[in-house]
């Protein structure tokens, strides 16, 4: 994880209103022009009070209570209309960026999410995002509010007299900067540490929700439940911890506010026995303080919660700012398929060696098959042929061309890949086929399914191609989501195919139907064909094994 300041992910942060820009002003102005009102009721009330004992003041009682009246009307709409303009900003900022993290996180996969906690993203993109709320709604135009607000009640205060407006200056300053920043620097990590062990928890909960039936199984059900709830205990004490702070930083606010107000009154009497201003130098400066400290305490109250905010932003902004392991290409002539090869490959997983020397031929319209024990560098070769990753050395070629210069979208295009495990969503069977061709018909849907040999299991479901398949296609087997998955290949109806134990979880019977429907592609088709079984390379032109990473 990248080392941020809270000033470095406030600004970061910040730069992300730009497209709100004018509304982030809107809702700056209304909010100065609403804590004006606020203060000026009270204020006069002093005139008031001073008018009723017949001193001299700018107003008449009747035009005093006419602009009090005004104001708290004034009031209420401006409070109003800045929060609705704050929360429109925050909750478009927050669909902004979850657009932002999720195309972020397209862009970083596979390789820098393969054997990332998924729970922990799932926190990033739900919780923490959704803290940013109270940094865009309750922090950016407040601490601007407060700012101005400060100069215009610093420069009525020290009309009476100069002392009095550095008095009020000091106040402003100690419990709207002063404090937040001591508070904030007394929890520096308590933030980072409790939006990781939520994000720990999350990941947990999700880890224990898929193997529920293996915990079950082993009987490890109460173990599990005890990790459980040392995690949430652990989270609740970095929670209390914090909560801790936030109390004593509202206790010392309040404290610093009632000297002040103690501070101004008694400086204010001392002047005003010295001659240096008159009652009413007294009575305003002080009911001017007193009626004032709104949007400072407002920014001293962050003090104790933009810690947790800063960490969630600061997770937030490593996926953001995370460099994809491959960069996604564009802006390169359009090519057609006419067969692919590896030339020379060598590959590592950081330290470990995969691939040594590989070279394969993949001439168009063939069938190659790769056979090997597990862990030789297969399915790495598919990935590699993909995309996934960049080759150390060598070359990955298709139709001659190394495949980092050729548009992302045109290789996606050509190439048709098949994993060992078919990820299915919380959806209907058409609509998980429908990925791979979002304007497919619904004969077209049927003709895959029937070459991948899964039509007639779908007619026997209740709804048919309409059926719902569960989160992650926990309602169906592992071969019919195997049968799937190389259903939606063939509707994809790429030129090259790449299937990465396509028969494993198939029966013999759907393995031979299978098998004749990639026969009879074969025409129009190129195929590489990663398997262990020596039945499924039957129907390979020309077979590769490969061992320790070496191609024979």
């Amino acid at each position: 994880m990248k080392k941020r300041s809270g000033f470095q992910v406030m600004a970061r942060l910040i730069r992300l209103v730009k497209p709100l820009t004018g509304f982030m002003l809107l809702a700056i102005l209304m909010g100065l022009v609403g804590h004006l009102c606020a203060a000026f009721i009270t204020i006069f009330g002093g005139y008031a009070v001073l008018e009723a004992l017949h001193f001299d003041t700018p107003f008449t009682l009747t035009a005093l209570f006419a602009c009090v009246v005004a104001f708290a009307v004034v009031r209420g709409f401006l409070r109003y209309a800045e929060q609705a303009c704050n929360h429109f900003i925050a909750f478009k900022l927050l669909a902004l960026l979850r657009d932002r993290v999720f195309r972020a996180l397209r862009r970083l996969c596979p390789a820098k999410l393969e054997g990332r906690d998924k729970g922990d993203l799932i926190s990033v993109i739900t919780s923490d995002i959704e803290l940013l709320e109270v940094f865009y709604a309750h922090t950016i135009s407040p601490a601007a509010i407060a700012f101005l607000f400060t100069i215009v009640m610093c420069l009525f205060i020290g009309y009476f007299h100069w002392l009095l407006g550095l008095i009020a200056l000091a106040a402003y300053l100690i419990v709207g900067i002063v404090i937040p920043l001591g508070i904030s620097e007394l929890s520096v990590g308590d933030g980072m540490k409790f939006r990781r062990g939520s994000g720990e928890l999350s990941g947990f909960v999700l880890d224990s929700l898929r193997g529920l039936s293996e915990t079950l199984q082993y009987g490890q059900g109460r173990k599990r439940l005890v990790q459980m709830n040392e995690k949430t205990d652990a989270l609740a004490k970095d929670e209390e911890r914090m909560k801790r702070t936030a109390g004593r930083n509202s206790a010392v606010t309040n404290t610093v506010v009632l000297v002040f107000y103690l501070v101004m009154l008694f400086v204010s009497a001392l002047l005003y026995q010295s001659g240096a201003v008159g009652f009413d130098g007294v009575l305003i400066p002080t009911i001017a303080l007193f009626s004032s400290f709104g949007p400072a305490i407002a920014l001293a109250a962050l003090g104790s919660t933009l810690q947790n905010t800063f960490a969630a932003g600061n997770r937030v902004l490593d996926i953001l700012e995370e460099m994809p392991v491959v960069e996604e290409v564009t802006g390169r002539p359009e090519i057609a398929f006419t067969g692919a090869a590896a030339e020379h490959v060598t590959f590592a997983y950081g330290e470990e060696t995969i691939l040594s020397n590989v070279s394969v031929e993949i001439p168009k319209h063939s069938v190659v098959g790769i056979v090997g024990r597990s862990g030789s560098g297969k399915s790495t070769l598919l990935k590699l042929l993909m995309r996934f990753w960049n080759v150390q050395q060598g070359k990955v070629k298709i139709s001659d061309t190394p495949i980092n210069q050729i548009n992302t979208a045109n290789l996606r295009e050509m190439e048709g890949f098949v994993t060992q495990e078919t990820h299915l969503f919380h959806d209907s069977i058409k609509n998980n086929l429908r990925i791979a061709k979002l304007e497919a018909t619904d004969e077209e849907i049927e003709a895959a399914c029937k070459k991948a040999s899964v039509h007639d299991f779908i007619m026997t479901l209740p709804r048919g191609y309409d059926t719902p398949v569960g989160e992650l296609g926990n309602t169906l087997s592992g071969g019919e989501r195997q049968r799937l998955g190389l259903a939606r290949a063939f509707l994809h109806n790429a030129p090259l195919l790449l299937l990465d134990e396509p028969t494993s979880n198939l029966d013999s019977l759907n393995e031979a139907v299978i098998l004749k429907s990639l026969h009879e592609e074969r025409e129009g088709k190129t195929v590489v064909l990663v398997s262990h079984r020596q039945s499924t390379m039957r129907i390979a032109d020309t077979v590769y094994s490969v061992e320790h990473g070496r191609m024979s």
